[in-house]
């Protein structure tokens, strides 16, 4: 069974300290404008504002909320605020993937980059549709599951800032780098992910990750 499945309290500390930075600084582009605090989606403001302003004011909310939505101790000890906190998740994710779709669309960073954000939108919603789905049905373990790989895509806003600096660092041109972080900041986190409640199906006792 996979309710089994545990978080090591070291890594969900981990994750949440680097969710929480993230989550402060992407509203950097309050003070500062979209131009000159994401000057890689500043091309989206003519015409395209309000889509660009659901996004990146909404995900920073949504990256917020993960580390508490996949906390044990919540979970357990208010099951009533989880479910509170897991409305405005899904809701969040609903608001900033659909945007997502059309930032997509719309990039001028060519048909990889496309391609990449594009299929992380689209699943990102899936995965987040189908654990609340789960969720209502009281179908427990299929609902950590899914709501497992939607944090694994929820994550891909820190690894892409991640790995953006070390390509950089390295000598990377960005017109090389960013094509290639759309798929490197996701699909990564979903094969972990993956890896994570394979283990943990095949060893149900061993507490590998949280759910």
């Amino acid at each position: 069974m996979t309710t089994g499945i545990r978080i090591s309290p070291w890594l969900a500390w981990t994750a949440g300290i680097f969710c929480a930075l993230v989550a402060v600084a992407s509203f950097r582009f309050l003070p500062l404008g979209v131009e000159k605090s994401m000057p890689v989606m500043a091309h989206h403001l003519p015409g395209n504002a309000w889509l660009l302003y659901s996004h990146i004011a909404v995900a920073p909310i949504v990256l917020g909320l993960l580390p508490f939505h996949l906390s044990t101790g919540l979970r357990k000890s208010r099951p009533g605020l989880h479910k509170w906190l897991g409305r405005f998740y899904g809701a969040g994710i609903l608001v900033s993937g659909i945007a997502s779709i059309d930032l997509a669309l719309t990039t001028t960073a060519g048909p990889i980059a496309l391609s990449g954000f594009l299929l992380l939108a689209l699943l990102w919603l899936l995965a987040t549709c189908l654990g609340i789905a789960a969720g209502i049905r009281r179908d427990i373990a299929t609902h950590r599951r899914w709501m497992l790989r939607s944090a694994a895509m929820t994550f891909a806003a820190v690894t892409l800032r991640v790995y953006l600096p070390l390509s950089l660092a390295a000598g990377l041109p960005f017109e090389l780098a960013y094509p290639a972080i759309a798929w490197l900041c996701w699909v990564p986190n979903l094969l972990v992910n993956e890896w994570y409640l394979r283990r943990g199906h095949a060893r149900p006792r061993a507490q590998v990750l949280a759910a």
